[in-house]
């Protein structure tokens, strides 16, 4: 496998920024590294084109006559191998090439299944997914298409384009089997890519929160209502962590509150209790209330006794360490152990050589993260895409800024999910 075609532009019209994109793609398929004949396209646009969404999707397929499938979805930013796009008109595009029998494009009305019609000797074992927030029940579906796959690992994220969740799903002939009349452009439900056995993947979530105080069990709960934490009343742990005082001064506290997340980890999981770091198995929502008569403090999720909880805060400098981080799992995960010297120069090169290597095994990326980072958050312009560049090399990368992160078979927030696809 070699490195996946990658393409990005930005310009008032969309016209013109596809044909950057195109001739950038063009000029890589003709390179002896990159992949010459890709089948899958990756294609994320910003909201400043959805209306265009379906004359963008023609145009490219048609440009592209050799790509037979085309996923993707529009976000209020995008990202790009060292770029990001934030309300501002771009697309992002990314050529894979992966074995026919080793992928399917799904939506709504051509559901991912395996061992029926034209899956039938097709074995889902992960998927990318992208999802209109707005979609009754979401959690329960996107657990639902965990399960259809034989790992149960799902990445990806919801729709952030404020003039709608519009998603790209194009498979074989140009259309999927049961979409009818539809030409690709899809609102509303999930769509995305399985990935078969043969596709290798590496992916991490990285979480932009920190934690304020200790982590503690939940022992009582009514629907999103956690009453007590370790046995104490919720809402005096909370006061208690926070440092404030709703009698003493209510403003302050209430304000305090406001700023503060709380940080969900499953029965079991590993939140954050070694490292007092959020773990990959938290998902961060927001407090939404406080019950004073119950001593209670209501979430914007389901919970139940059992649980892990910590009150976490919004910090730049953990969201920078923890994306360090998961970039070097990877680059670690994916490098040999044994390097030669030429090797391990070109592996440890600086920023401005870090060209891709055939050490790291990276045929490309697809990132994404939460509309509540990206460069304003990390201190910069392009700052967040700048990290995982400095890290993993100016790999092929595409992906957006998304309304909630999907990772495993859970919908995050705050948090980025770095995928990348790796060669032998």
């Amino acid at each position: 496998m070699k490195l996946f075609p990658s393409g990005h532009a930005t310009h008032p019209q969309w016209r013109m920024a596809a044909g950057l994109v195109l001739a950038q793609l063009r000029a890589q398929m003709a390179l002896p590294d990159h992949e010459s004949a890709p089948t899958l396209g990756l294609l994320y646009i910003t909201d400043h084109y959805a209306a265009e969404a379906q004359e963008i999707l023609d145009h490219l397929a048609a440009e592209l006559p050799e790509i037979t499938d085309w996923a993707g979805t529009v976000g209020a930013g995008i990202v790009a191998n060292n770029a990001e796009y934030i309300d501002e008109p771009a697309l992002s595009v990314l050529l894979a090439a992966l074995p026919g029998d080793q992928y399917r494009v799904f939506s709504g009305v051509a559901p991912l299944t395996a061992g029926a019609g034209p899956n039938a000797r097709f074995r889902p074992h992960t998927a990318l997914v992208h999802a209109d927030g707005e979609t009754p029940d979401l959690p329960d579906l996107i657990a639902e298409i965990a399960g259809r796959t034989d790992t149960g690992y799902l990445f990806g994220g919801l729709s952030s384009g404020r003039t709608g969740a519009l998603q790209f799903a194009v498979g074989g002939n140009g259309n999927l089997r049961g979409q009818g009349a539809a030409r690709g452009v899809f609102r509303g439900g999930l769509s995305g890519v399985a990935f078969g056995a043969g596709v290798r993947l590496v992916s991490r979530v990285t979480q932009g929160c920190q934690p304020v105080a200790a982590e503690r069990e939940i022992t009582g709960a009514d629907g999103n209502l956690v009453l007590t934490l370790d046995g104490a009343p919720a809402l005096d742990v909370l006061l208690a962590d926070l440092n404030v005082s709703l009698e003493d001064d209510p403003e302050q506290a209430i304000e305090t509150v406001r700023a503060t997340l709380a940080g969900l980890a499953s029965p079991g999981a590993d939140g954050g209790r070694r490292t007092r770091h959020l773990g990959a198995d938290v998902r961060v929502r927001h407090i939404i209330g406080l019950d004073p008569n119950r001593r209670g403090v209501a979430i914007a999720d389901q919970v139940e006794s059992g649980m892990r909880l910590a009150f976490v805060r919004r910090s730049a400098q953990a969201a920078r360490a923890d994306l360090m981080r998961i970039c070097a799992e990877i680059r670690e995960e994916l490098e040999p152990q044994e390097q030669s010297l030429a090797v391990a120069r070109a592996v440890a090169a600086t920023d401005a050589e870090a060209a891709p290597h055939p050490a790291r095994r990276i045929a490309g990326a697809v990132y994404v993260s939460c509309i509540g980072r990206g460069g304003p958050h990390f201190g910069a312009p392009n700052a967040e895409l700048q990290i995982v560049r400095h890290a993993l090399g100016d790999v092929p990368l595409t992906g957006f800024f998304a309304g909630g992160e999907i990772a495993r078979h859970h919908l995050y927030g705050y948090t980025g999910v770095l995928t990348v696809f790796t060669t032998d």
